[in-house]
């Protein structure tokens, strides 16, 4: 049997996990999302259930199981499998991470709380908990008391705090379940009060926290639940300390089954602000203001460091943990105003890549890399994502803290440097790693942050600086549309002065750089569907790049293409072509980064932001009004 990646996250904005379709946790970071994977069995290089002896997980076994059965409770993250044997004895398992206000802030620690209760009769079960330590080179260290074990990582150490026989789960030995028990697997912290009522109040609170959080959505009428499910698990992707936004919650899974000695394997545990503006741009369709306002703490310290340039010797990561795979240095460019596509969730500069040797890879498909090189990228369309990300801000009147004349002086110099570099040669948003061109998506992002810094001018009243940066606006304007349009095509080109093709040029509506009913665009979105779709699913880009030829679908351009079809009149088929999406969701009701041209299976990395946006966004774009039924 092999792996896949039908998984089930759970988490609270610190924590997060994923389980396969067996109850096992088979992926979990500490202490940070991009921090060492304590339970790391998904790149264990085959599925757990083929040995007894895979390591770093945590299983619930019942014996002589026949049927499985898992599902989330209503509007939550709160995982509950059902596990039974052939007699219909067997375990009801709840898994969540807590999340709810006490003592007037977000509890929301790095714990994962089990509670199992027998139902049918009185099953037995085997408990078996192995975490591991420096990307799978071997097991923690354990000690262990009365009523708890300690788990000794390299950088941290997690305590199980427990009502069931601490040796039965020592020893992994099968016992008897006659009453419920409570697991609590957190800090190393003694817990004084009695472990199942405390999991028990603690599953009550959690669960009025993601139903009140659900409440505040503002869903279309149509696949509501697809929606909810989306946002929840965006949320989920956010690190809340600081306000970041994450691509995925994995590493290393690869794009398709043949990228063994490919390379296509990447580490996404960091924030990428081109894919974070996705995500603030569709929980924003859905009214969640609380992500916007979080990520939006991110960005204005991250402006702060750019807007100072060279660091003067100060220390990128200082106060930051020591981290496998986050390298201390500099950011690569001091040059005021510069930004980088991507940083650590602290806001670290330095992602130095590596490969982790200890761990062969989902399905033995290695390498597992930590860390991404896309720190060291010039990828310029992060200037337009900074800006549309916070403009909203000047704005917004829910907002506790609205956008005022400082922040836009501190945006004025991204503004300059999406300028500067509007027509200067990058990597891309699909961050190539040997060659550069200057990028129609890129430059038409730099477009928009000209645009928007010229609206928010406005709304503040600085005539001044809205007149000067609508006039950089028109100049980058007039750049791409003489430089990208091609005019033997009749149709945008993925660069200046070529005539290559690449899905993101199907984005130019979106950021409002030409409506949908322009003859350039009815020609650029039909150029774009007859080179890179293949059956109901987008390429990326049809061209080899750094690593060969994609041999997978980009889930998110599919959603794109959806778009496009609603907006050039074929709503039929956009609504055909989204069920068809629908379907290939997880039984989590997620997707992955990439599909095979056949549909049949998800890769990369998982639960991907990108992929849930995409549904989000088409999801509020084709769904019948609320008025139609009332």
């Amino acid at each position: 049997m092999s792996q896949t990646l039908d998984l089930f996250p759970i988490g609270n904005c610190a924590a997060s996990a994923l389980i396969d379709r067996a109850g096992r946790y088979i992926w979990a970071c500490a202490p940070r999302v991009d921090g060492d994977p304590f339970f790391c069995a998904l790149l264990g290089g085959k599925d757990p259930a083929e040995t007894d002896e895979a390591q770093g997980l945590w299983s619930i076994e019942v014996e002589g199981a026949v049927t499985t059965t898992q599902a989330y409770l209503r509007n939550t993250p709160i995982l509950r499998t059902e596990i039974r044997n052939a007699e219909g004895a067997g375990v009801e398992i709840i898994d969540f991470s807590p999340r709810y206000r006490h003592l007037g802030r977000q509890y929301r620690p790095l714990a994962f709380v089990r509670i199992v209760r027998p139902i049918g009769g009185t099953p037995r079960i085997r408990i078996r908990l192995r975490p591991m330590m420096n990307y799978g080179e071997r097991a923690c260290d354990t000690t262990s008391g009365s009523n708890h074990i300690r788990y000794v990582g390299k950088v941290v150490t997690m305590r199980l705090t427990t009502d069931a026989p601490v040796s039965h789960i020592v020893e992994e030995r099968a016992f008897r379940l006659e009453d419920p028990i409570g697991m609590f697997l957190g800090p190393d912290e003694g817990m004084d009060a009695e472990v199942s009522t405390t999991a028990a109040r603690m599953l009550r609170e959690t669960t009025d926290y993601w139903r009140g959080w659900v409440r505040t959505l503002s869903v279309p009428l149509e696949w509501q639940e697809a929606v909810i499910r989306a946002a929840i698990t965006l949320k989920l992707c956010a690190y809340e300390e600081t306000g970041a936004i994450v691509a995925a919650l994995t590493t290393s899974l690869p794009e398709h089954p043949a990228a063994a000695g490919a390379g296509r394997n990447w580490d996404y545990r960091y924030c990428w602000l081109r894919d974070a503006y996705y995500v603030v741009q569709a929980l924003n369709r859905l009214g969640a203001a609380d992500m916007l306002e979080n990520y939006l703490v991110y960005l204005r310290n991250l402006v702060d460091l750019a807007s100072r340039g060279p660091m003067n010797g100060a220390d990128a990561t200082a106060g930051q943990p020591d981290l496998p795979g986050l390298a201390h240095g500099h950011p690569p460019n001091g040059k005021a105003g510069h930004v980088q596509p991507v940083y650590g969730v602290g806001l670290e500069p330095v992602l130095t890549e590596w490969i982790a040797p200890h761990l062969p890879g989902y399905r033995g498909i290695g390498p597992v890399r930590v860390g991404n090189q896309a720190h060291e990228h010039l990828q310029h369309d992060v200037y337009g994502q900074i800006v549309l990300s916070t403009v909203q801000a000047f704005f917004d009147d829910r907002l506790l803290r609205p956008a005022n004349a400082d922040d836009f002086r501190a945006l004025e110099p991204i503004g300059e440097r999406a300028f500067e570099l509007h027509d200067k040669p990058d990597a891309s948003l699909w961050e190539f790693r040997g060659r550069e061109a200057v990028h129609t998506y890129s430059s038409v992002m730099c477009w928009a942050a000209c645009d928007r810094l010229g609206n928010a001018a406005g709304k503040l009243g600085l005539t001044e600086r809205a007149d000067y940066w609508n006039s950089r606006a028109a100049k980058v304007r007039d750049t791409i549309e003489t430089r990208s349009f091609n005019a033997t095509e009749g149709r945008f080109a993925a660069t200046f002065e070529g005539d290559g093709l690449d899905a993101s040029l199907l984005q130019l509506v979106d950021v409002r750089f030409l409506p949908a009913d322009d003859p350039r665009m009815a020609a650029t979105m039909a150029a774009v569907e007859t080179g890179l779709r293949r059956g109901p699913y987008m390429l990326r880009y049809a061209v080899p790049d750094d690593f060969g030829l994609p041999e997978t679908a980009f889930n998110f351009c599919t959603f794109w293409l959806i778009e496009a079809l609603h907006l050039s009149g074929r709503t039929d088929e956009a609504r055909q072509l989204f069920e068809e999406m629908l379907g290939r969701r997880t039984a989590a009701g997620l997707l992955s980064e990439d599909i095979t041209l056949d549909g049949k299976e998800l890769w990369g990395n998982y639960p991907q932001t990108y992929s849930l946006v995409g549904l989000i966004n088409c999801a509020n774009l084709l769904s019948k009004s609320w008025q139609s039924i009332r």
